[in-house]
């Protein structure tokens, strides 16, 4: 089997018999009348009155020899056969195709549409043009890309011979629609907020750190989609916001979790967290409904119907009932003696990881969808005290398949409040917790101007990632490669 490399050479050498036929290898434009799937449904017009007709797209296939060849096109949203006979091509061009032509090359035909003898729609070529010269061979159509790594790489050869694949990325886009049109619905108005921040707010988590060579200043990948400013757009006045924008966490890799990845949050002025939930459970259902054509999934061994009931649990309560830890209560070495014993590793052993870590080891036997309330204080430095059961807070989340796919609580507007919060984060950040969030004071300052009852919730492309059944890096186009 001859190399790339070989194979290369060889190819290089059909450009030149292309250059020598006065014919372009990469011309910026051939004639193209219409995609190849609008191709099949003019086909019948074209066919009945002889009307010639230009189509374009990738060589997949080519059989055939000596006076004729039957070619498969394939254009992203199509295929057709193209024919090409001897005695319908100027002989010249039709020894240009046989002598120049590769599968994996782009190719515009122009010529007359009819059925075979077998009935297959196909296009009678009496001209054609070369639209991209192939350097390299595509791989052998029926084994693709075997190496993952490899397929990650190689991600548009890995998409162009699997189409599962293209029709995941394309319900992905729809899962993005879904969710878009309806916020938009519920007059939620869509906003950008900085991407680049000198303080990272939104979120418990590492961030990407860069300079910003103009100020001379170090600033910060955003960990949440705009959290902090989209609140201050709820002082500003506008009562309902949203974005869907990429956020950045410089974390470990796991089938959950990547460090560049798609969430969206909401942020609803004079509404709390029990108008959240109704919201969310109504959008959860919509998008299922709308990209799907169902409610109900199997995923990871799991069975949940997002059609169904949404119960909730409580944060503290569930703890205690899997483990007999009272988190409210109990001390750090109870917490890290239980850890040991559930053999569950945890790093940190500040309060507020070790009862994270905990609820972690918890929410894996959880099918859902519940809404999981009343988190510590200590776990949540940015929702509104409940006033229900002190030392826990107004928050939600959704569990499903034992993960968290959605986390919203009733925001915090009593400015007193938010600055201790963040100077409990702060002294946390001090002892050498990278996760701990990151004090902003002129938010707290916003805060004191004054900014209304408001529900925030978010959720990330995890979501879609569970509802496919896939691990969320196989659900991104380009997932971060190291380089070879």
């Amino acid at each position: 089997m001859a190399s790339q490399e070989e194979i290369k050479g060889v190819r290089l050498k059909k450009i030149e018999l292309l250059k020598a036929a006065k014919m372009e290898a990469y011309p910026a434009k051939v004639p193209r009348d219409f995609c190849l799937r609008d191709a099949k449904k003019y086909f019948a017009d074209y066919e009945k009155n002889k009307k010639s007709a230009s189509v374009a797209g990738r060589v997949m296939a080519i059989r055939g020899q000596g006076a004729i060849f039957f070619v498969v096109l394939y254009d992203g949203r199509g295929k057709l056969q193209a024919v090409f006979k001897k005695d319908t091509l100027d002989e010249k061009f039709f020894k240009l195709f046989k002598d120049a032509v590769d599968v994996g090359d782009f190719i515009s035909v122009t010529g007359t549409f009819f059925k075979t003898e077998r009935g297959e729609e196909s296009i009678l070529a009496t001209s054609w043009t070369m639209a991209a010269k192939s350097l390299a061979a595509l791989p052998e159509k029926f084994h693709g890309i075997q190496d993952e790594e490899e397929r990650f790489r190689k991600r548009y050869l890995d998409i162009l011979f699997d189409p599962e694949l293209r029709n995941l990325f394309e319900l992905k886009s729809k899962f993005w629609d879904a969710t878009r049109d309806f916020l938009k619905s519920k007059e939620f108005l869509e906003i950008e907020t900085p991407t680049l921040e000198v303080t990272t707010g939104g979120a418990e988590a590492n961030p990407f750190k860069t300079h910003h060579e103009d100020f001379d200043l170090d600033v910060y990948l955003r960990i949440s989609v705009g959290e902090l400013w989209q609140k201050r757009l709820m002082a500003a006045g506008f009562p309902k916001t949203f974005e869907i924008g990429r956020v950045w966490r410089n974390e470990g890799t796991s089938p959950e979790h990547l460090q560049e990845f798609t969430n969206m949050e909401f942020y609803w002025a004079f509404a709390d967290y029990k108008d959240g939930m109704k919201l969310v459970a109504e959008m959860y259902r919509h998008i299922a409904t709308e990209v799907f054509g169902k409610t109900k999934f199997e995923i990871r061994g799991h069975s949940f119907d997002l059609g169904g009931q949404w119960p909730q649990i409580s944060y503290v309560d569930e703890i205690k009932k899997q483990t007999g830890i009272d988190i409210l209560k109990s001390s750090e070495k109870e917490m890290e003696k239980k850890l040991k014993e559930l053999k569950v590793e945890y790093d940190g052993d500040n309060r507020e990881r070790l009862i994270d870590t905990l609820w972690k080891y918890c929410r894996k036997k959880i099918s859902g969808p519940v809404f999981l309330t009343h988190h510590p204080k200590i776990v949540s430095p940015l929702a509104k005290e409940s006033s229900e059961q002190p030392g826990t807070v107004e928050r939600f989340q959704i569990i499903i398949a034992g993960s968290e796919v959605g986390n919203g609580w009733s925001e915090i507007n009593d400015p007193r409040d938010q600055a201790a919060r963040f100077d409990v984060q702060q002294k946390l950040l001090e002892s050498g917790d990278k996760e701990a969030m990151m004090a902003d004071h002129e938010f707290v300052e916003m805060l004191e101007y004054g900014m209304p009852p408001t529900c925030g919730f978010g959720f990330g492309e995890r979501l879609f990632a569970f509802m496919v059944g896939r691990p969320l890096r196989d659900t991104q186009l380009f997932p971060l490669m190291r380089p070879k």
